[in-house]
């Protein structure tokens, strides 16, 4: 036998050893810590490791408004980066309860590893208005790993149209930021992105500043539209506001209402859009009657048709389980006692019955399901 391979079986012949001693090192170290474990004092002292619970450390907050900020936030290592225009799920921690929300990045990958997320405070929002608000930096938040399809093709269309209203300009500003960090003439001669940002007032635009600078050094050409200014912005008018339109890929991102006049628009003329929403598309759905929620402390609460459960339990202080709060990412499954509930997407009901389905409930998602008469859920509790 080769010197190469007695060498290589000596190796495999240690490996269980290392293995053992590790394991035997892990137990006493859990030992001397005990009724903590190993993992318990390392998150304390080193919560941003590798190989843990993906979290992250806020190291500064940055107020854009009365109603919003921006958060920067330094994650963990094994943070695996994103493209802009995607979202990260963050879970916060709010008068001892963990609650899950969905946020765009803010920035492209910067030089100091840290990711930004610009938070609007909702009325009523939980998560939003403490991040706005209370948020200090050394807090801990948990992460998920960046998501979503929104983001620009490459190579960059000769042509481009990005038209955002409200916190829609959010994953749009991590793209303008990106794609001018890198310095290239071609990507910025005039003309070549155009910008249709509407807000309800001029002192509740985001990144107002920002992208008026822009616009001053004409990398985009920007046209800045306010409710009370101009009136709602009907989405016809956008053949007149950008002549070449049939000429350029659009994207955009804002409330449900826009961007369903947006797609109708761009489908009766043919032409490619691609969209970002923040709450699910519910259609022509016919919402139904509603009725009551029960939840797993006792209370009932009654809920409209139109209402999801999510939306229901917030409003009347029940504290749920939530994510995207758009369908997609299951964190807001939790399961039905009892009773009916209706998707508003599509207009599905899904029943539980005592004696007939599982005894444990069947798995609802109430971000995007609403009461269709009375239901019980095995979640909630008041704040």
């Amino acid at each position: 036998m080769s010197s190469f391979a007695l060498t290589r079986l000596a190796a495999e012949d240690r490996r269980p050893r290392r293995v053992g001693l590790r394991e035997r090192a892990r137990r006493l170290a859990d030992a001397a810590v005990t009724p903590l474990t190993l993992d318990d004092v390392l998150d304390t002292f080193h919560p941003l490791r590798a190989g843990t619970d993906l979290r992250g450390r806020i190291v500064e907050v940055q107020p854009e408004t009365a109603e919003s900020a921006t958060i920067v936030v330094k994650p963990g290592r094994d943070w695996a980066g994103h493209v802009p225009g995607q979202y990260v799920r963050v879970g916060v921690d709010v008068d001892g309860v963990r609650l899950w929300r969905t946020y765009s990045l803010t920035h492209g990958p910067r030089p100091d590893g840290c990711i930004s997320l610009t938070v609007k405070a909702i009325p009523g929002g939980v998560v939003s208005n403490h991040l706005v608000h209370d948020a200090k930096p050394g807090q801990m938040v948990q992460l998920e790993q960046a998501e979503g399809e929104f983001v620009l093709p490459q190579p960059l269309p000769e042509k481009l149209l990005l038209v955002t209203a409200g916190s829609g300009i959010t994953p749009v500003i991590g793209m303008l930021r990106n794609l001018f960090s890198r310095h290239e003439p071609a990507i910025t001669h005039p003309g070549r992105i155009v910008l249709v940002h509407v807000n309800a007032t001029d002192p509740a635009s985001l990144f107002k500043d920002e992208l008026r600078q822009l616009a001053a050094d004409e990398r985009i050409t920007l046209l800045e539209r306010f409710d009370d200014r101009d009136g709602l912005l009907d989405v016809d008018d956008l053949d007149a506001l950008v002549p070449d339109l049939a000429e350029r890929l659009t994207y955009a991102c804002g409330p449900a209402g826009l961007l369903d006049a947006l797609e109708a628009h761009h489908a009766a003329r043919g032409l490619e859009l691609t969209t970002e929403r923040f709450r699910p598309a519910f259609g022509d759905v016919e919402p139904g009657e509603g009725g009551t929620v029960g939840f797993a402390d006792g209370t009932v609460v009654e809920a409209d048709g139109a209402t999801t459960i999510l939306d229901a339990a917030e409003a009347a202080g029940v504290l749920m389980p939530s994510g995207c709060r758009m369908g997609i990412c299951m964190g807001c499954v939790i399961p039905m006692r009892e009773g009916v509930v209706r998707d508003l997407r599509n207009g599905a009901l899904t029943r539980a019955v005592p004696g007939e389905t599982d005894p444990a409930g069947v798995p609802i998602q109430t971000c995007i399901s609403a009461a269709a008469g009375a239901c019980h859920v095995n979640e909630g509790a008041r704040r």
